[in-house]
């Protein structure tokens, strides 16, 4: 195993940030001081948070801690973007101005290193859920979000909350193939793109898929407060070589 060369890019996705969770928090925080602030870009790919409520909860003192270490990664020089994941898709201008980090919609197009790739949270390209897809086009719709946002914070949090209950029932319902990027969305994708290589999350299944010519990884989620511990990230370097990384920094091998 060897440690983490200094890199062009690094992308994290799926930390479910929340104040039960500490040592996830206390991981991600020493991520961004010690890793994060080394690279030219970070790209966060979604559920950075486990739910996030509207950008005025950013009074929260976690979430400001957050946005805190956020900050200070982008006023070391480095690029930091984001893109949505199904949790966090409420993250909006005030969050983003805290942070100094910039938001993008998906898919995008990154071309890094010359390596050109396109970037997704994951849950889009989950077309076998149709339940879970004709949520996320409701809650998605911006008309439905500007009512939502009007609702007061904590009213917000106890419709979130519910809904989080929910999910969670549904999935102990739903195969993992269910609940999979399917063959037909990721092509798709390809396609769209014009890029042979796609960074996602979402699935919380590490892996690195081949087809040809093209490949796709899938990033980590983190989870430092139960056992067996998880997390890393991924990382293109100077010259375009893509590797996965642990908690601590060190390569890894791609599991298939």
């Amino acid at each position: 195993m060897q440690t983490c060369a200094r890199p062009v890019a690094l992308f994290i996705s799926d930390l479910h940030l929340q104040e039960s969770h500490p040592r996830t928090a206390e991981a991600f925080f020493a991520f961004l001081a010690e890793r994060a602030a080394q690279a030219q870009q970070l790209y966060l790919l979604g559920d950075l948070f486990e739910y996030w409520a509207g950008d005025d909860d950013l009074s929260s003192p976690f979430n400001q801690n957050v946005a805190d270490a956020l900050r200070l990664v982008s006023d070391a020089g480095v690029a930091v973007f984001w893109i949505a994941g199904n949790r966090d898709f409420l993250v909006g201008a005030d969050f983003a101005r805290a942070c100094g980090l910039t938001l993008l919609a998906e898919p995008h197009v990154a071309n890094i290193a010359g390596v050109k790739v396109a970037l997704v949270h994951g849950d889009a390209e989950c077309t076998s859920d149709t339940a879970y897809m004709a949520f996320r086009k409701q809650v998605r719709d911006p008309a439905w979000q500007a009512q939502f946002l009007a609702m007061p914070l904590q009213q917000r949090k106890a419709i979130i909350a519910g809904l989080r209950d929910g999910s969670r029932e549904a999935h102990a319902e739903k195969s993992m193939a269910i609940m999979d990027v399917t063959a037909g969305a990721i092509n798709a994708l390809h396609d769209s793109t014009g890029s042979d290589i796609i960074i996602h999350g979402h699935t919380h299944r590490p892996a690195l898929h081949v087809e040809g010519v093209r490949r796709r990884y899938v990033l980590p989620d983190w989870e430092l407060d139960v056992e067996p511990v998880r997390g890393g990230w991924i990382a293109i370097d100077g010259d375009g070589a893509i590797s996965r990384h642990g908690v601590d920094g060190r390569q890894l091998d791609w599991p298939r």
